[in-house]
């Protein structure tokens, strides 16, 4: 079995064609770094799939004719690194984000060897783009959501950027002079840099998993591991 590190980036654009995605660029971004430092990097456009809504594992088992999201999860559990990219729409995540974000949840009974979530090893962060506020408030829900599913979240696993607010250019653009909108931004680049490695040293220092103890759910449930949730419990 192959220890490479590997690495997910799911975009969850509106855009029906990945190519037209500004979130894409930036997500590349992250995936050239990872890539260098000898990553398999494998990206998944959301929409280019049927993943209808739902907290199920499979959907087709609930009146939906088509579930392509089985498929999907054995690339989440393959993974190492799990990167979710979304533009910003009214200061929030895009629709088809919280539709992936609602499937990974529907994941969240399976377990690994250890009895821990099947997220448990796996790290994650997130890259945003638009043209209003909202990177920090986005970046926050998705690392509360993806944390609490079991994903290790590393310092400043997220990056992104946005134009003046209301209409105009987006990340990636042509520009007059040739150039591209924003990609001579200072603080995106860095954070996209800062991301980028510290989801690479954390999943390096995941890679033996963590440790069971007090987290193995079928332990937990048998109710011999509940000693310290005991209110008599004493130091």
């Amino acid at each position: 079995m192959s220890d490479q590190i590997k690495a997910l980036l799911f975009n969850t654009t509106l855009k029906r064609r990945p190519e037209e995605s500004h979130t894409q660029l930036l997500l590349n971004a992250v995936g050239i770094i990872l890539a260098g430092h000898g990553v398999a990097v494998e990206r998944v456009h959301l929409l280019s799939h049927e993943v209808p809504p739902g907290v199920y594992p499979d959907m087709t088992e609930h009146g939906w004719p088509r579930d392509d999201w089985p498929g999907l999860w054995r690339k989440v559990q393959a993974a190492d690194i799990v990167v979710i990219g979304t533009p910003l729409w009214l200061g929030e995540e895009s629709s088809v984000c919280r539709v992936l974000i609602e499937r990974l949840y529907a994941m969240s009974g399976e377990l690994n060897a250890r009895g821990q979530s099947s997220f448990y090893g796996k790290v994650a962060g997130s890259v945003i783009t638009g043209n209003e506020d909202g990177i920090k408030h986005t970046a926050m829900t998705l690392g509360f959501a993806l944390n609490h599913l079991g994903f290790t979240i590393p310092p400043q696993a997220d990056c992104g950027w946005i134009g003046e607010a209301g209409p105009g250019p987006s990340y990636g653009d042509e520009q007059e002079d040739g150039g591209r909108v924003g990609y001579d931004n200072a603080f995106t680049a860095r954070n996209t840099t800062i991301m980028a490695h510290n989801l690479l040293h954390v999943a390096r220092l995941l890679a033996g998993g963590i440790p069971n103890e007090g987290n193995d759910r079928r332990a937990l449930d048998a109710g011999t591991s509940l000693d310290h949730a005991n209110p008599e419990y004493r130091a």
